[in-house]
């Protein structure tokens, strides 16, 4: 019921400040992507809200026998930090060492936009903290576990030389006694690999595509395990979120945080991968076989064109929560403006335009609406104390005003709604596209991907969000909401400081062409005011 003057802004106002502080205090656990309960033990995408596939791939005997952490959850290493490196794989873009045990021990990404803060070559790969390793293999049966982490595998080359889009393979064996186990892996130069498992005899185990690379790990973006399952399903397993085991037939499985990851793939037999946790909670994934096992392998970045240029059903690997849906064809126009114009923040820039305009028609017609409300500002004071002590009139009257006008007091919640999913979207996009790391724009913006180092952007978005906001013609009669839109501006500068340069970019020239919109539909309004005052003028000196 419509009782008050700005009660139509009043509500779009708390709408959209709620949203906000939504967004920006609380997005981590309600917008990024969505992940189970404990006990419901795995995750989901926008996509689906029923539970994964699961089904019993061994039995719950032999998942007892496997060998298993203090937490008893998941199969254990007993080998210590000390690799011995037995082959070296040098290629343009990484450098990897196999280590005694037949795993990738070390991955150095060699491109120069991948450093560390030391200006270093970036290490995803090393080994530390007891993690598992890629190519990592373990027993179910105890023993033999044991014996694994204490017998060194053999190998039939010292070191691997790749030229570019060329492979080698290289082929390792390890003799456990009764049991001998073989692995043929050949690598490529953009960081794949296909890995081949033979055993002598059939014996459980599980084997790794890596854990999580811990290089790009920050609170605002997911990082953890992602499942593609054999019904084409994504399913996410954010750390700390996974309970029990899981255990899912997949074509893809992957441990990824911000911009790389470490995945096995195999679109044409399933593999058979157990979802778990280490000690620290993080997310470990295994595929599991009782012999042959093949699949193809990578570990690098996320990088959209490589993964599509490998397999184009590899890019699911790049997932975006909830909103995955729109930040797909949102990066996909990206990748294509920036083929063209060669710099991503002009990208972003055209981008922030062409979006602006296809929610033209809605912001015009909001903004119009706005600018109809404040002129009968006036006319609904006085109905409001004509009718003070009848709101059903009130409330007939109102709409009627409304009506004979062409006003709506809620015009302005259907372009917020709207550009709440593609503001997600492109957030998730902008935070998590490796391709803007190290990508610079223009003057003092050097890389895309960290934040403004003397802050401009922020401060300008916080201007501009400001100017906006004294054009914007809104009656707001509350003092406590009159407070909250004064310190909106400085709240938004305050969380876009430390935002990286690529969304404030965004941002910023979005509240440009809001304050531009906005400016121009003020002025028509004036015109049109000062003509009604010329034709009154000449009425009155007619008669």
């Amino acid at each position: 019921m419509i009782n008050q003057t700005n009660s139509g802004q009043q509500k779009r106002v708390f709408l959209a400040v709620v949203l906000s502080f939504l967004f920006f205090i609380a997005y981590s656990e309600f917008f990024i992507s969505p992940t189970l309960s404990k006990d419901q033990n795995s995750s989901n995408n926008a996509s689906t809200q029923t539970e994964p596939p699961t089904k019993n791939l061994a039995s719950t005997e032999a998942l007892n026998q496997a060998p298993i952490t203090q937490s008893s959850e998941t199969p254990i290493i007993q080998s210590s930090n000390q690799a011995k490196y037995i082959v070296d794989i040098q290629s343009e873009h990484f450098a990897a060492k196999l280590d005694h045990l037949g795993r990738i021990a070390s991955f150095v990404l060699k491109d120069p936009k991948f450093k560390d803060e030391q200006g270093n070559n970036l290490e995803l790969i090393k080994n530390e903290d007891n993690k598992p390793l890629p190519l990592e293999l373990r027993f179910a049966d105890n023993s033999l576990n044991q014996k694994a982490f204490s017998v060194n595998y053999l190998s039939d080359k010292s070191e691997l030389n790749l030229n570019e889009n060329s492979s080698a393979t290289v082929s390792l064996s390890q003799n456990l006694g009764d049991l001998t186990v073989h692995k043929i892996i050949s690598f490529h130069s953009k960081g794949n690999y296909e890995v081949e498992v033979k055993l002598s005899k059939d014996a459980r185990y599980f084997i790794s595509a890596g854990s999580r690379p811990s290089v790009a790990v920050d609170s605002y973006t997911v990082h953890g395990g992602l499942i593609l399952d054999n019904k084409d399903t994504v399913h996410t397993f954010e750390d700390g979120d996974v309970g029990q085991n899981t255990e899912i037939f997949a074509s893809l499985m992957s441990s990824f945080d911000r911009y790389y990851a470490a995945f096995f793939y195999n679109f044409d037999t399933p593999l058979q991968t157990l979802i778990t946790k280490d000690t620290k909670g993080d997310t470990v994934i295994y595929a599991s076989s009782n012999n042959a096992f093949k699949a193809g392998g990578y570990v690098g970045a996320k990088d959209y064109s490589l993964l599509k240029e490998l397999d184009p059903r590899l890019e699911r690997v790049i997932e975006y929560g909830w909103f995955t849906f729109i930040a797909k064809p949102v990066f996909a126009f990206l990748n294509w403006l920036f083929a063209y114009l060669g710099n991503w923040g002009w990208a972003i820039v055209v981008l922030t335009l062409v979006i602006r305009l296809v929610l033209f028609p809605l912001t015009y017609k909001s903004m119009i609406s706005m600018n109809k409300l404040k002129d009968l500002a006036p006319k609904m004071t006085e109905l409001r104390q004509k009718y003070k002590g009848d709101p059903q009139k009130l409330n007939i009257h109102m709409m009627e005003l409304y009506k004979k006008h062409g006003a709506n007091p809620f015009s302005g919640c259907l372009p917020i709604l709207l550009q709440i999913p593609i503001f997600f979207a492109i957030y998730r996009v902008l935070l998590n596209a490796v391709e803007l790391k190290g990508a610079p724009w223009a003057l003092w913006i050097e890389d895309l991907s960290v934040l403004d180092p003397y802050y401009v952007l922020p401060i300008l978005m916080g201007a501009t969000m400001f100017l906006q906001q004294i054009i914007t013609p809104m009656a707001i009669q509350d003092p406590m909401q009159a407070r909250i839109m004064k310190f909106l501006p400085v709240v938004f500068t305050f969380f876009f400081l430390w935002f990286p340069a690529g969304l404030t970019l965004y941002w910023c020239v979005n509240n440009v062409c809001s304050l531009i919109q906005q400016w121009v539909i003020n002025k028509m309004f004036d015109k049109e005011h000062h003509q009604k005052k010329l034709e009154g003028q000449k009425n009155e000196n007619r008669s």
